[in-house]
């Protein structure tokens, strides 16, 4: 049934419900693969979305075989370690803190750029995990949209799954996250969500 508040919305109803009202946080999958195509899509889909200087700071790695699991799961917190385990794909998504050295290609316009970030390490860190925080909102919602299920984590030895998995110490870990087609029981029941009146202000 379309509302009124629908009719502000560009998306129709269904698209509405596939990226946000009916998406859900899975938390079992089927052994149904992830195609690599798949996941370039969503990469070609999620990539237009902004970043400060348009420095593109995230950087993914996909683990899809059991070794590449079997080095991942000792870092994974025991709540998260056995749907880690059969999920067909797991994300890591990590800021890679050099992300300034592409300035010059990404963001011609302003050539010192590259030059003053190099002299803030502390700063440019700051600005590469806000802004790879920002590209995983935009991911998650790229794997919805790719009709896929998503089940971030946080729980999980991030220095671990660093020296594991990026040894070069250019990569900060922010996030696990499986991909895949739901299981029948993927689901916990639904939790509240604020309502506007507690979230919004107006001056």
């Amino acid at each position: 049934m379309t509302t009124a508040a629908d009719e502000l919305i560009a998306l129709d109803r269904a698209a509405q419900d596939l990226l946000f009202r009916a998406a859900r946080t899975a938390n079992a999958f089927t052994d149904e693969p992830v195609a690599d195509e798949q996941v370039r899509a969503v990469h070609d889909l999620i990539r237009y979305g902004p970043t400060a200087m348009n420095g593109q700071p995230l950087r993914v790695l996909l683990l899809r075989s059991a070794a590449a699991q079997a080095r991942l799961l000792p870092y994974v917190s025991s709540g998260n370690r056995d749907k880690t385990a059969t999920a067909p794909l797991t994300a890591v998504l990590a800021a890679d803190v050099d992300w300034h050295d592409r300035l010059a290609e990404l963001f011609p316009h302003r050539p010192g750029a590259r030059d003053w970030l190099t002299g803030d390490p502390a700063g440019r860190e700051a600005q590469a995990r806000f802004n790879a925080a920002l590209q995983i909102g935009y991911l998650l919602v790229g794997v919805r949209a790719a009709g896929l299920a998503a089940g971030p984590m946080a729980g999980f030895d991030a220095a671990g799954v660093e020296r594991e998995f990026f040894p070069g110490g250019r990569h900060r870990v922010l996030l696990l996250m499986n991909i895949g087609r739901p299981a029948p029981h993927a689901w916990r029941e639904r939790l509240p969500r604020l309502p506007y009146e507690e979230v919004v202000g107006t001056l």
